[in-house]
């Protein structure tokens, strides 16, 4: 059962707002595994709201951010992983391109327009 990686910052959870609840049920309907990854560091896990949320986050507190590959092959090492075991959604084009180039099945989210008809799609098509 693959596990659905999640962008934290602007796509779960919304500033000013808290959880995305729209998109909190789309992700519950799926019974996968699913984890929040995000660059925060401690202060910011706080200030955006990612220590209190349903979901297992992890972060490298920008060392480095997601636009660097390493940060998700080091994902994937630490959680015993590999490409094919995840898919990833993701409202940053530089962060999209970085799990891609590591070979990680990759959706663009358009956080203005939440689209979670497409989101579904690729979800349903990928897991």
């Amino acid at each position: 059962m693959k596990t659905i990686l999640v962008d934290a910052v602007d796509t779960f959870v919304i500033e000013g707002e808290g959880i995305n609840q729209d998109l909190y049920k789309l992700l519950e309907i799926y019974p996968n595994p699913k984890v929040i990854l995000t660059n925060a560091n401690d202060e910011q896990m706080i200030e955006f709201g990612l220590v209190d949320i349903p979901y297992p986050v992890f972060t490298m507190n920008h060392n480095p951010d997601k636009p660097d590959p390493l940060y998700f092959e080091t994902f994937l090492k630490d959680n015993n992983l590999t490409a094919q075991d995840v898919i990833y959604f993701e409202h940053h084009p530089d962060a999209c391109k970085s799990a891609e180039s590591v070979w990680i099945t990759t959706h663009f989210y358009d956080m203005d327009k939440r689209d979670l008809v497409s989101l579904k799609e690729f979800l349903d098509s990928n897991l």
